[in-house]
């Protein structure tokens, strides 16, 4: 790999690249990657969209129609989920408090946990029975739980979405019936289902649990829709969804260990397909050809620093730019010896400057063309110096 290093020049996109893969939003940290005409080419997918994300590296790897308006069915339980544990990270509700069965839930229609308005059921096993059984009345009854009412809710949802930089998409209910104006996208279940892989970790067990039921309810709807859960080892989620007007869709997550990288997550998110079995089917396709199609490349390690440029004014002398976790870049099986990097930041660096600020970027070429645009942070706080200090630094600027 060679590493070219620039202090303050910018760098143009090169306006002969064939197909942007867009840039995914991920709580302030993106990456834009190109394709050129030596990419992998993509698989032929029977869904109505399609979108795969290589989570680790932060990269889409083949997409399309990702931003076209679509009905999101089941999938819409990500975002209420979302805003469950949500609640739960700030001891809001917990796990084994129990909550009411409203008269609402109860009679809600398609998927259900079959519980009723005798029971109180806890909050833990409402989780299981939204995420495993996909059931609407559990989901109406957390929606009801957290937000007081329904509507509260889906206007906590819609604000949520916005939050996380989800512009296309408005949520109607929690559930996700068909209801006129509840449409969501590809790019925008992306960046939520990341977002919930990443800021709740410890709940993504759940949606590997294969079968469930809350005692005392029928055993019928006992199984995780997500038949890549029986068939794939290495999948671990996300979640399934189902409606007439939605058609069979899937988010499906996947995790496999490689040498001097160690896990490496994928996403595939497929809409629209016509069967279960089909949805399984794309959504295993678009795994296995990321997997193979795409070497991930581990540059710096988290906290490693990229550069350690002089800084100006403040009270120390250089700072350290990298990034909180790993930098991996996916790029095409066996192009890593084609790889360059380049370093692109302001000059001079003036302080303060905290712990995380956004600082220049590390740009990714293959051969001559941008592959991937990394941002870099500040991996300490720089505070600023005293009078002294910095009118020392002043002058030495105005020389320099």
């Amino acid at each position: 790999m060679t590493t070219l290093f620039s202090k303050s020049r910018r760098i143009a996109l090169h306006a002969g690249l064939l197909l942007s893969l867009a840039t995914l939003h991920l709580g302030g940290v993106s990456g834009t990657a190109h394709a050129q005409a030596a990419a992998p080419e993509a698989p032929e997918v029977a869904a109505r969209a399609y979108l795969l994300i290589d989570v680790t590296a932060n990269q889409i790897l083949a997409s399309r129609d990702l931003d076209m308006p679509v009905e999101p069915a089941s999938l819409t339980k990500l975002m209420t989920a979302y805003l469950v544990f949500e609640a739960l990270k700030a001891k809001k509700i917990d796990l084994k408090q129990s909550m009411a069965v409203s008269e609402r839930a109860w009679k809600m229609p398609g998927s259900r946990m079959f519980i009723d308005p005798k029971m109180k059921v806890p909050v833990e096993d409402l989780i299981k029975g939204m995420i495993v059984q996909s059931g609407n009345d559990a989901t109406v009854a957390l929606a009801e739980g957290v937000g007081g009412t329904v509507e509260r809710f889906v206007q906590m949802m819609n604000e949520q979405a916005k939050v996380l930089g989800m512009n296309s998409t408005s949520y109607k209910n929690p559930e996700g019936l068909t209801e006129a104006g509840h449409t969501t996208t590809a790019r925008d279940l992306g960046t939520l289902a990341i977002r919930l892989l990443r800021d709740f970790p410890e709940y993504v067990p759940t949606y590997a649990i294969k079968k469930y039921r809350y005692p005392g309810t029928p055993a019928a709807n006992d199984s995780n829709r997500n038949l890549l859960l029986f068939k794939d080892p290495t999948v671990d989620g996300l979640k399934t969804g189902h409606t007439n007007a939605a058609g069979y869709c899937l988010v499906a997550t996947a995790k496999r260990e490689f040498p001097n990288l160690g896990p490496r997550r994928l996403m595939a998110i497929v809409l629209g397909t016509n069967s279960e079995i089909a949805r399984a089917n794309e959504a295993q396709k678009l795994l296995n050809w990321g997997y193979t199609a795409f070497d991930a490349l581990k540059l710096f390690d988290a906290g490693q620093a990229v550069a350690t440029p002089a800084i100006w004014k403040g009270k120390a002398s250089s700072i350290k730019l990298g990034r909180s976790e790993a930098l991996v870049v996916a790029i095409p099986a066996g192009s890593a010896a084609q790889i360059k990097t380049q370093l692109v930041r302001p000059d001079p660096l003036v302080a303060p400057v905290t712990k995380g600020q956004a600082i220049g970027s590390l740009k990714v070429f293959r051969g001559d063309q941008l592959w991937v645009d990394m941002p870099l942070q500040a991996l300490d706080t720089v505070e600023q110096a005293g009078v002294f200090g910095r009118a020392w630094d002043a002058v030495r600027l105005w020389i320099k």
